[in-house]
């Protein structure tokens, strides 16, 4: 039997709950928040023998072999490391860390105890993305991607929920070094990882705030970016997050050198991209029939998967799978679905993003003060 704890018992560590409650061999032993309200109801709800306020005092008490850290991201790096050295492995909800020393610190500690630490990017295992995956370990794409392009973008919806959620200025999103994008984007980034060599991408970033924002009295919030992205053997990517498109896609495509493929995660829909040529106007007729045919597939895939009570909404399949994997890596010690180096890459990833983004805010602002200081009218005293 593998005794469990959850750490953090907001919203995202009920959908742990579920998760795990699926998982053989595996028992849900303890929960910890820091109000102790919280920490009860979820314990009463799953039937969580005990709940505490304190982690030193679940870890003393219960011994726990894997902790779910489901709390927010600035939180992560402390909690990580005091579970890791009372001997625990680790499922740590993303954002992994608030950048790539901590990660890189969490993850050499659990290499040096013994013990398995991993990111909760389940956008990579849903139903489509598996599916995707094995299609590239068979080469179907005829040798590695040549260029990658994902969209992970968020929708804020009526301008009362963006004022709702975005006007308390002590949110503990504004405090994260990324804000918003760093709570969100991780899912879309660590998409791209999975496929790029070396570790230190080239990074190009472009970001604003978008008109909608603005007309709220938003400015301080970034929710508009676009990345370019390319690795030592010149893979390239593009990288897409925006709260102004609609519907606000989750998509991913690899195009190799042979054939391509394309993931719709909104739909778990997998399309694949042939390098066929057609005669005359046969390629207007034939490959729309293709098409046609590989979306009929998807749906009875679809159809079947629900039949079986297997297909969640396409997160919570992810999330099952890959704490499914990982616990089946944490008992037979065999390799991370998810390698060290991904999380990493990710990571650094996301902090060149964030620092390009800063730095280009603060030369606007150190242009609109320079334009400030030259309309001023000279007085000579």
């Amino acid at each position: 039997m593998i005794k469990v704890a959850i750490i953090g018992c907001g919203k995202m560590a009920d959908q742990h709950a579920v998760q795990i409650k699926r998982i053989p061999g595996a028992d849900i032993v303890g929960v910890c928040d820091s109000e102790v309200l919280m920490a009860q109801q979820l314990a009463e709800r799953f039937g969580i023998r005990q709940y505490f306020t304190s982690l030193h005092e679940m870890l003393q008490t219960i011994r726990p072999d894997v902790i779910h850290v489901t709390t927010p991201p600035h939180s992560h790096f402390e909690l990580g490391k005091i579970c890791l050295l009372a001997g625990c492995n680790v499922y740590m909800e993303k954002p992994f860390t608030l950048n790539t020393d901590e990660a890189k610190t969490l993850i050499e500690l659990a290499k040096k105890n013994g013990l398995k630490i991993i990111a909760g990017h389940n956008a990579q295992f849903t139903h489509a993305m598996i599916r995707m995956r094995e299609l590239v370990n068979q080469n179907y794409l005829g040798g590695k991607p040549v260029h990658m392009e994902c969209q992970y973008c968020y929708e804020f919806g009526d301008e009362n929920y963006a004022k709702a959620f975005l006007g308390d200025s002590n949110h503990w999103v504004r405090k994260l070094p990324g804000s918003l994008l760093q709570n969100i984007i991780s899912h879309g980034i660590s998409k791209i990882a999975e496929f790029l060599a070396g570790e230190n991408p080239k990074v190009l970033t472009h970001g604003f705030t978008s008109s909608f924002l603005n007309q709220i009295g938003e400015h301080d919030i970034i929710d508009e970016v676009r990345v370019i992205i390319c690795d030592e053997k010149f893979t390239t990517a593009n990288f897409t997050f925006s709260s102004q498109i609609k519907p606000a896609p989750h998509q991913f495509r690899l195009y190799g050198p042979k054939r391509s493929i394309i993931v719709d995660d909104d739909h778990q829909v997998l399309i694949t991209l042939d390098n066929k040529e057609y005669k005359s106007f046969l390629k207007y007729f034939i490959p729309p029939v293709g098409f046609a045919k590989q979306y009929i597939g998807n749906f009875r895939r679809n159809v079947f998967k629900f039949l079986k009570n297997d297909f969640h909404l396409p997160n919570d399949a992810g999330l099952y799978t890959l704490i499914d994997l990982f616990y089946a890596s944490v008992i037979n010690n065999t390799p991370l679905p998810i390698s060290h180096h991904e999380i990493l890459l990710t990571s650094k990833i996301m902090d060149d993003i964030f620092k390009q983004l800063k730095q280009s805010e603060q030369h606007k602002i150190e242009f609109h003060a320079r334009e400030h200081l030259l309309s001023v009218p000279y007085q000579n005293s």
